[in-house]
């Protein structure tokens, strides 16, 4: 007798025609809901380059807070060592002197502060330092929106159309000089 040899069965095959297409889906998916963070960089409105033939306005030495920091994160603040925790509270009080004191500002209005850092200076440092600069001011802002009767600065920007009778009071003015070119 003769034996019919049984023909073997073919493997079982996952069809993969469409397996291109879903992960084609899937990425495009993942590119669709994934939020890149993109770093915005310094907030600052910078002012228009000077005039070559405008000379600068003169500046009163008592009106400058100078801030000066070396590579190493030192600071010098008006010819004196100073720490970070510093620098807010100084700040603060050349800001609303009035004319107090005659080793600060004259006015709000005239009160410069300015920041200088060595070209070596860790970019950390730097953000650091103009964080508290900024601070100092957010803290004089709030505390005159509170004379008004707001919570704080943010409130009375919310409620009130028209002038910002605090900035036009206590403007920032900041400088922020380049390193010398020997540093």
């Amino acid at each position: 007798m003769l034996l019919k040899k049984k023909r073997g069965r073919e493997g079982a095959e996952v069809p993969s025609s469409s397996l291109a297409d879903i992960a084609f889906l899937l990425l495009v998916f993942f590119l669709v809901v994934t939020t890149i963070d993109v770093d915005t960089g310094i907030g600052l409105v910078l002012p228009p380059p000077p005039d070559d033939e405008t000379p600068p306005p003169e500046i009163r030495e008592r009106n400058m807070l100078t801030i000066l920091m070396n590579a190493a994160g030192q600071i010098q603040m008006n010819d004196s060592r100073a720490a970070v925790r510093d620098v807010r509270p100084k700040v603060v009080s050349h800001i609303t002197n009035n004319g107090v004191d005659p080793n600060l500002s004259e006015s709000p209005r005239q009160a410069i502060v300015s920041i200088k850092t060595d070209r070596q200076t860790r970019y950390d440092f730097y953000i650091e330092m103009l964080d508290e600069v900024i601070g100092a001011y957010r803290e004089v802002w709030n505390q005159q929106a509170r004379e008004l009767g707001f919570r704080d600065f943010q409130h009375y920007m919310n409620n009130v159309d028209g002038e910002n009778v605090i900035r036009q009071n206590y403007p920032m003015n900041l400088s922020l000089a380049e390193p010398d070119a020997g540093s």
